[in-house]
């Protein structure tokens, strides 16, 4: 058994959040292909992200 009980306890705790993710809120799906299309609102909010967080 290992020393480190605190990783053992929390490892059932997934480390992505995809509540932002983003397929998370979808606008439509293409018909053939089942590709996601995201809302405008949510390409401006992705868009906003990155110019927010360029170096």
């Amino acid at each position: 058994m290992a020393k480190n009980k605190y990783k053992e306890k929390h490892m059932a705790k997934p480390i992505e959040n995809h509540d932002t993710a983003a397929w998370a809120n979808q606008g439509r799906l293409k018909a053939v292909s089942k590709v996601n299309l995201p809302t405008e609102e949510q390409v401006r909010n992705a868009k906003e992200h990155v110019d927010a967080n360029q170096k």
